[in-house]
């Protein structure tokens, strides 16, 4: 049987939506939006109707119409902490993005775009591996402050996507092999996936792990508590510096790979010796995960937007070759990772679960 499914993933100045029939992208389109009509909203949910128009638009040039659809899946925004999987979008869910409880991000509207559209024609709404899924180890949460536990927040939906596909390619099941997953984007996370748990992973919003294009990763704290309280910065210039201003674009001025690539190749020290350090951070984080599983790793995998850079990767490569063979699978499909979480519980695959 055939399933039309559409798939919609809100991002801070874009918003993409894609067809799918069954594995099969019929139709596939990125929004932009101008930054400064995004920065004219206060919050995210101001936003909604505006990118609900902006998605209706589109289709109706396609011709594609609603009421031809299986099910509508969205992006999974920052929710309570949850196991990996497909669930299906229902009131508490949207109740919670709504208040924004753990803090605004664009993919929170996900679930509610996704919901309404599919209310009114009466077929299911699905989420798949949103930001907040959880699967770590007690011990990965501790630290040396006990007012403060690490949380897991990272690209879950592509490393899981990114989990399956090599374990396809190495002929196993997901649930048995031990991987080290580098995301590689505009933040950086690198998950421990222990026999299909993602046990430990960097926070890639909150200041941990390595520095990335626009991220500080983490800094140590004493010069860092002595900045905040300094009478120089204000709380929100302290975030900006932690997450959009840190890293990359903090010491070169621009998180553009493609023009950090090519200042390297001209013959900028400076800029090689910055992407060289991000390098090794990454190749450390990676290394660190090694420990938690006890060296018995079957294959670190790079992926995201900056494994397409071959001298990032031969980079990585050279520190980290001897834990495990490494496989890369540059970029993200989160489109078709969202319409494949759908089309499994669709076919009957697996069962969606129940956001409580």
């Amino acid at each position: 049987m055939a399933y039309k499914i559409l798939a919609i993933n809100p991002g801070s100045t874009s918003t993409k939506i894609a067809l799918f029939n069954n594995e099969i992208c019929d139709f596939k389109t990125t929004i932009k939006h101008d930054v400064d009509e995004i920065a004219q909203y206060k919050n995210i949910f101001d936003q909604y109707d505006f990118r609900k128009e902006a998605i209706a638009n589109p289709l109706k040039q396609q011709n594609i119409k609603f009421s031809e659809l299986d099910a509508v899946v969205g992006r999974g925004g920052m929710l309570k902490p949850i196991e990996s999987g497909t669930y299906a979008v229902n009131d508490a869910m949207v109740d919670y993005m709504r208040r924004a409880v753990r803090g605004e991000h664009a993919s929170n509207l996900g679930c509610v775009i996704a919901k309404e559209i599919a209310d009114a024609q009466n077929i299911p709404a699905f989420i798949v591996d949103p930001v907040a899924v959880d699967e770590m180890d007690d011990i990965a949460r501790v630290t040396g402050m006990p007012e403060i536990e690490r949380q897991s927040l990272f690209h879950a939906l592509n490393q899981k996507a990114v989990g399956l596909k090599a374990a396809e390619d190495l002929d196993k099941s997901y649930k048995d092999l031990n991987l080290i997953i580098a995301h590689l984007g505009g933040g950086i996370s690198v998950g421990i996936h222990q026999k299909g748990r993602v046990v430990d992973v960097n926070n890639a919003l909150d200041g941990d792990g390595p520095m990335s294009p626009e991220r500080s990763g983490g800094v140590p704290l004493g010069p860092l508590y002595k900045m905040c309280f300094s009478g120089k910065y204000t709380l929100e210039d302290i975030k900006r510096k932690n997450y959009g201003r840190g890293g990359l674009v903090a010491h070169l001025g621009t998180n553009d790979g493609f023009e950090i690539a090519k200042r390297i190749q001209d013959g900028d020290e400076k800029a090689k010796f910055v992407f060289d350090a991000m390098c090794y951070q990454i190749a450390k984080e990676i290394g660190s995960g090694a420990t938690v599983l006890k060296g018995q790793v079957d294959a670190v995998i790079l992926t995201g937007g900056l494994a397409y850079d071959k001298y990032l990767v031969k980079q990585i490569k050279a520190r980290t070759g001897f834990i495990a063979n490494t496989l890369v699978y540059p970029g993200e499909d989160e489109m078709e990772a969202l319409s494949l979480g759908a089309l499994r519980v669709l076919k009957g695959e697996e069962k969606p679960k129940t956001y409580q």
